[in-house]
């Protein structure tokens, strides 16, 4: 998606330790007006696949699902990170290692809202080591629900999480695929 490339170039800040920041735009600060082409662009590339409901995990996939939520009308439901009083015990759980927090989370949804026979699109903010795509996966595969697809903004493709994502038996689809970041030459993509 070119018109992301672009935007990437001209506001993603890179840092140490292969860090992409594009808060200002995709996952603290958000360019709802981009975030509509996202989700346009994810409808496109996923039209055919019989969606039902949309999965991704808190907080920063959230706008991203539910932009593209729009296009195919159809719920979001995402993944908590932490038990809530108003969630109940009734719930699939996996275990996720988060890239940028450098932490690992159990993530859990309500039985209730995931279900036997639905057909599930996983999107998420960023692929690096599949980690978080890989814990959707299972959640869905505990409720007997099909994933159809896992769709990224950006990946990190000079890390293995699209080669892991795809060996579980999932497409992927990413809008925009780094080759290689730098904090003073800033970002490479890998179809430039």
């Amino acid at each position: 998606m070119q018109s992301l490339k672009d935007k990437i170039r001209r506001e993603g800040k890179v840092y140490p330790g292969n860090v992409l920041k594009v808060d200002g735009f995709l996952n603290h600060r958000i360019d709802v007006d981009f975030l509509a082409e996202i989700g346009r662009e994810f409808y496109r590339r996923y039209a055919d696949a019989g969606v039902t409901k949309i999965l991704t995990v808190e907080a920063s996939g959230i706008a991203v699902a539910c932009a593209t939520a729009a296009f195919f009308h159809v719920p979001v439901l995402f993944a908590k990170k932490s038990k809530t009083v108003n969630i109940s015990d009734d719930v699939y759980t996996a275990e996720v290692a988060s890239y940028t927090h450098k932490t690992v989370n159990t993530v859990m949804v309500s039985r209730e809202y995931l279900t036997a026979g639905e057909r599930v699109l996983i999107l998420d903010d960023f692929l690096a080591n599949g980690a978080a795509l890989q814990g959707l996966i299972s959640l869905c595969r505990q409720a007997g629900a099909e994933v159809v697809g896992c769709g990224v903004v950006i990946e990190k493709a000079f890390q293995q999480g699209h080669a892991l994502i795809e060996g579980m038996g999932v497409r992927v689809e990413s809008l925009a695929r780094v080759a290689s970041m730098d904090p003073e030459t800033g970002v490479t993509f890998l179809d430039d």
